[in-house]
């Protein structure tokens, strides 16, 4: 079987389905869920770092004052860590004249030794602003509020910034990153393994339902069970149905012919005890009674049999080539078989031997000194393949050769019914039978093939 058959095969079954949309469905949903929550998390850390810094904002205005138009923030500030030199917390007062120009009128000890940035951002007075900016090399969050003070009948507009660096919050996020990834890796093979748990427990009727089946078409077993739930019982019941009238109908057809055999053993046995009765007439009446005696023995053998059933082609295909290796001794033919191990004819033991002992038969007729049996197959098909280095079959009865009573000229015995029961038998089993010329000995050679259902 080809890959893509063999994976359609797998995509087209419940269970590889049921097996594959579980931990699919986990796989998706819990990650989606994990990144909804780290970003709703770094939201949550953005908001408390604005809050926070604008709370220092107020704390520094509220040590403000305004004399003479001019700012007085105090050098040291409740906050301590604006008293520390570059405590990664910073505070600059600044404002901007007509011209747009700015000028820093006041910062604190922490931001000593550093850089300002070219630009500030100033917000209109009393709305604020909240951004990121580069300082020192490093990200830092900003907070800027406009706020105008009143002094000589005059407004002094000033903007506090609050600088904090990032590195903090980065340090929040990427802990409860790390934590919430835990947590969802241990979850996600957690569910897993409940799912695939919970999974094998539900498709396990399945399971047994096949296997069953399988039981049933080797023939170990006649019946499905009834312990199923009740999605298959009804199926189960159904086919044990089938299955009951199939080995009826079977078991009617095999004693008919049993019946009809032995009904006509007897007038035979009249016909031929006549005194009168001439040679030619004597041998086709003992012909026919050879052939009942055949069909009889058919009906006896796999009376019991039925179609589903399994038979190793190897042991059969074995067991003919010894038994006519000893027939066709004189002159000695050379009978070789290249016999696959796991090859099986899903039929009767006695239909596969009825095919393959005509076909080598004929086959040893009209050989000089070789016949080759090939056996292919697998769980899906069955070829048989005979050859022989006789004289060929011509192809005006390649496609005659299968009717009653047409033998071929390299047969010099039988009466022209073999091939045509072979045909009849390969067609019972939606078989297909051919003809043409061996490449390899020259001969005639055979080819049947069957197609088993998955």
């Amino acid at each position: 079987m080809s890959k893509r058959a063999l994976a359609w095969q797998l995509l087209n079954s419940l269970k590889t389905r049921l097996v594959l949309s579980a931990p699919l469905f986990i796989l998706v949903l819990l990650p989606l869920i994990g990144v909804a929550l780290n970003d709703a998390f770094a939201e949550q850390v953005k908001s408390a770092a604005k809050n926070e810094l604008s709370a220092y904002v107020y704390s520094v205005l509220a040590v403000t004052e305004v004399e003479n138009k001019r700012i007085f923030i105090p050098e040291l500030v409740l906050e301590n860590r604006f008293n520390l030199i570059q405590s990664g917390l910073y505070a600059i007062a600044t404002t901007e004249n007509a011209e747009h120009q700015q000028s820093i009128v006041w910062h604190s000890q922490s931001f000593m030794g550093i850089t300002p940035p070219a630009q500030f951002t100033i917000p209109p007075t009393g709305k604020s602003a909240f951004d990121q900016i580069d300082l020192a090399g490093a990200p830092h969050l900003i907070y800027s509020f406009s706020v105008s003070f009143a002094s000589l009948n005059e407004n002094v507009p000033v903007t506090i910034h609050i600088i904090k660096d990032e590195l903090e919050f980065q340090q929040q996020i990427s802990q409860f990153n790390q934590q919430l990834w835990t947590w969802l890796l241990i979850l996600i093979l957690v569910m897993l393994v409940f799912q695939l748990s919970w999974l094998i427990w539900t498709i396990r009727p399945l399971a047994r339902f096949t296997q069953e089946l399988h039981d049933v078409e080797q023939g170990k077993s006649t019946q499905l069970s009834s312990q199923y739930p009740s999605e298959l019982q009804e199926v189960a019941r159904q086919l044990n149905i089938l299955l009951n009238t199939e080995q009826t109908q079977r078991k009617r057809y095999r004693n008919a012919l049993a019946d009809l055999a032995h009904s006509l053993k007897t007038p035979l046995a009249v016909i031929k005890s006549q005194a009168d009765l001439s040679e030619a007439s004597s041998e086709q009446v003992s012909n026919i009674s050879r052939i009942i005696s055949h069909q009889l023995k058919r009906a006896q053998t796999a009376a019991a049999a039925s179609w589903h059933l399994g038979i190793k082609v190897e042991d059969v295909a074995a067991k003919l080539l010894r038994t006519l290796a000893k027939i066709y001794r004189e002159p000695q033919i050379d009978l070789s078989g290249d016999l696959a191990p796991h090859a099986v004819f899903k039929g009767d033991e006695a239909d596969l031997t009825e095919i393959l002992g005509n076909l080598l038969d004929n086959a040893c007729k009209a050989a000089k000194s070789q016949v080759k049996l090939t056996v292919t197959g697998d769980a899906y098909q069955l070829q048989l393949c005979i050859e022989d280095d006789g004289p060929g079959i011509s192809e005006a009865l390649q496609t005659q050769i299968f009717e009653r009573g047409i033998r071929a000229d390299s047969y010099h015995q039988g009466n022209g019914i073999g091939l045509a029961i072979v045909r009849d038998l390969v067609d019972s089993y939606n078989g297909r039978i051919s003809v043409s010329r061996s490449e390899n000995l020259g001969g005639a050679k055979f080819t049947v093939n069957f197609t088993h259902s998955a």
